[in-house]
């Protein structure tokens, strides 16, 4: 069975955004933050990215109703020096002091040239590239990077103690499409897993290992288990530095102390860190663009390996998705708008 063999149903992004958004504000947000968190999901289907879509809906409505996630926290800024920040998220959702945290950061560095931030007292904040791409309209280089609860093991053991701990990068482009780099340090993430479990598939080889280690395309046994790093050990190491900086300069929780996977995560323990870098602080902007833009159909123009139709750049089947989608309706599996129409009906919201 193949994913494109799935049946799927079609949804209208307007109208799966503004579900979304309602049942944010029936979890206790304010609208302009049950907006923020409902568009960085439906941002993430509309790529294609269906792991970090509206599959999290009821997660995080359970977060914010019952889980010890705070609906009306306030994140704030809590040290400075320099172009250097500290945010506290105020036990918000991770997008609401993400976001907060990456404003901050653009505008610092319209006047340093780079600027960061350390974001503490947050919780799951979803795909990082929506954070990153904040950048772009401003001539901005974006990195964003989060911890996670653990589900790698370091390279050589069986035990769950590294997060997959992602890294989103965005690079302006001039007539291209901007590079968007988003991805973990693992061969996949929990949420695709879920997916392939929904439609009854195997996972490829490569991505996940059951608990005592051993390679395996058991869905079950891959979120029993552990997830696979990319690299080998280079994936590993890169987790772990991805986790330091996205918890350590700000206090927020590492690794085993952000709690396990059976339990879930600490309300308020994560932590992220974003980076801004003004292109025109080094280089002409318009050339530095034109250059993105050479190196991007250079790899488009490259002889093809066998078994290819098209090379990509980093996030370009993701803007082509989105324009797509666009037009046609995101595609949702049946478990993902079963999950998502109870989560509306419990909270007394008319569903799709």
């Amino acid at each position: 069975m193949s994913i494109q063999a799935e049946t799927e149903e079609r949804v209208d992004a307007a109208k799966l955004l503004a579900l979304a958004t309602t049942i944010f504000e029936r979890c206790g947000l304010e609208k302009p933050d049950a907006a923020l968190l409902a568009d960085s999901l439906v941002y993430a289907d509309l790529g294609g990215i269906h792991s970090h879509g509206v599959l999290r809906m009821p997660e995080y409505a359970a977060k914010l109703t019952r889980g010890g996630v705070n609906p009306r926290g306030r994140p704030r800024v809590v040290r400075e020096s320099g172009a250097c920040l500290v945010v506290d998220g105020a036990n918000s959702m991770g997008q609401i002091g993400a976001h907060f945290a990456m404003e901050r950061v653009i505008e610092r560095a319209q006047t340093t040239g780079i600027a960061a931030a350390a974001i503490r007292g947050s919780n799951h904040c979803g795909a990082m590239a929506y954070f990153a791409a904040q950048t772009l309209a401003h001539d901005m280089i974006g990195l964003a990077a989060t911890n996670a609860l653990p589900t790698m093991a370091p390279w050589g053991g069986a035990e769950r103690l590294l997060g997959i701990n992602p890294l989103a990068v965005a690079i302006p482009a001039g007539e291209e499409f901007p590079i968007l780099y988003d991805a973990a340090f693992s061969g996949s993430s929990h949420g695709k897993i879920r997916i392939y479990q929904q439609k009854g598939l195997t996972l490829p080889e490569g991505w996940a290992l059951d608990r005592q280690g051993r390679p395996t395309t058991d869905p079950a046994l891959a979120i029993d288990g552990l997830l696979a790093p990319i690299g080998g050990f280079k994936g590993t190491g890169l987790a772990m530095i991805m986790g330091i900086l996205s918890s350590m300069l700000s206090g927020a929780s590492y690794g085993t102390e952000l709690g396990n996977m059976e339990d879930g995560p600490r309300p308020g323990q994560d932590g992220h860190f974003v980076a801004a870098i003004r292109v025109e602080a080094f280089e002409e902007a318009a050339h530095f663009k034109a250059r993105v833009d050479k190196a991007i159909r250079q790899l488009h123009d490259c002889r093809l390996a066998p078994g290819f139709e098209r090379i990509y750049a980093p996030g370009e089947k993701e803007f082509l998705n989105r324009a797509a989608y666009r037009r046609e309706g995101i595609p949702l599996n049946a478990a993902t708008l079963a999950d998502l129409r109870q989560t509306a009906r419990e909270l007394g919201v008319e569903g799709i």
